[in-house]
């Protein structure tokens, strides 16, 4: 990859991580005092680990632009793109997941899928609370991914 390619990732890349560390401090500011009675809250804190989730495959999707990764499998398209993620390609990228965030990732998929597509089922407060706190891991985890993918394409 050449010099002004690498920066132009680099910077889409930045971009693409302020917005997730937007998302995840509304996410922080939207779970205080959350209580299982308090329905709109618990939406509010879904709705926010849904747009974390799409803004980190946001973010996963820029890297595959600037790489192979074309997936054509449209009925998985979301898990394989997960997958390529955290797999290196020799001789074209390292993997930009850890296995760590692959797995949190991977299981915030199943949320977001549920929360898309469970049209008037209730939140469960435990379900939440789970999903929560792997959603708290994932900024942190990304920020060491995003380092990490760097230095070693450097």
């Amino acid at each position: 990859m050449d010099k002004n390619t690498l920066i132009v990732l680099k910077t889409d890349l930045n971009t693409q991580m302020k917005v997730i560390k937007a998302i995840s401090e509304r996410l922080e500011e939207r779970a205080r005092g959350l209580k299982p009675e308090d329905a709109v809250r618990l939406e509010s804190v879904a709705y926010q680990i849904h747009n974390l989730y799409n803004a980190i495959e946001d973010l996963l999707k820029i890297v595959a632009a600037h790489f192979e990764n074309q997936i054509a499998d449209t009925a998985r398209w979301h898990s394989l793109l997960l997958q390529r993620m955290s797999q290196e390609i020799p001789g074209i990228r390292p993997a930009f997941l850890s296995q760590e965030s692959y797995l949190l990732l991977n299981s915030l998929r199943g949320f977001r899928h549920f929360f898309r597509h469970a049209y008037g089922v209730p939140i469960d407060y435990e379900q939440l609370q789970i999903n929560l706190n792997k959603a708290r891991q994932l900024y942190s985890l990304l920020e060491q991914d995003f380092e990490r993918f760097f230095v070693t394409l450097q």
